[in-house]
């Protein structure tokens, strides 16, 4: 990952920002957080997953990235990475049939109001944006950054943050399935 590849990941970045915009809007509460089933997620519980997770995952990305920065850890690329990132960042993206449960931690109170979910996330996307911008000039493969998995598994900082931005869209992809439902409220 070099240069090119943090354009594409703030393009993604940028894109889910769009989405959400999209995908929220003009929803009441009620559409907010309708669940297609009992065990289902809402449109809520989708992107306010996204917050708990992005919250996360930023804090550990900026940390590492200012490591990187004392530690003088820079590259210019192209960067090599492991097989079991790019099978994990395979296995995220939104065409993945792979499903993943929620660690507990991340798991989302349902009924949250969009006033405080939506504003959230699309600050989190300009946070994300900016990380990426920070990234720039270190070596993406050796700056490790902890994982929401566990503590002691850790990912390139070039993986993390396409690893960031595929589980985004593939979270939307499911919020959009809820708002594409037959029995969604107020669909015509």
């Amino acid at each position: 990952m070099g240069v090119a590849e943090l354009e594409q990941c703030r393009d993604r970045f940028a894109t889910v920002a769009e989405e959400i915009k999209t995908l929220s809007g003009g929803l009441s509460e009620a559409q907010f957080n309708w669940r297609p089933g009992p065990d289902q997620w809402s449109i809520e519980e989708c992107l306010a997953h996204l917050v708990i997770a992005g919250q996360f995952q930023l804090r550990s990305i900026e940390s590492a990235t200012q490591a990187a920065r004392t530690k003088g850890l820079t590259g210019a690329g192209p960067f090599r990475y492991g097989f079991l990132e790019r099978v994990f960042l395979r296995n995220m993206e939104p065409a993945g049939t792979r499903k993943f449960k929620a660690p507990r931690r991340f798991r989302p109170v349902h009924g949250q109001p969009l006033t405080a979910i939506v504003p959230t996330l699309l600050h989190l996307q300009s946070q994300f944006i900016r990380s990426t911008e920070q990234a720039e000039g270190l070596d993406l493969a050796r700056v490790k950054v902890p994982t929401p998995i566990s503590r002691f598994f850790r990912v390139s900082l070039g993986m993390t943050l396409a690893i960031v931005a595929a589980h985004e869209l593939r979270h939307l992809e499911q919020a959009r399935r809820v708002r594409q439902h037959p029995q969604f409220p107020g669909r015509s």
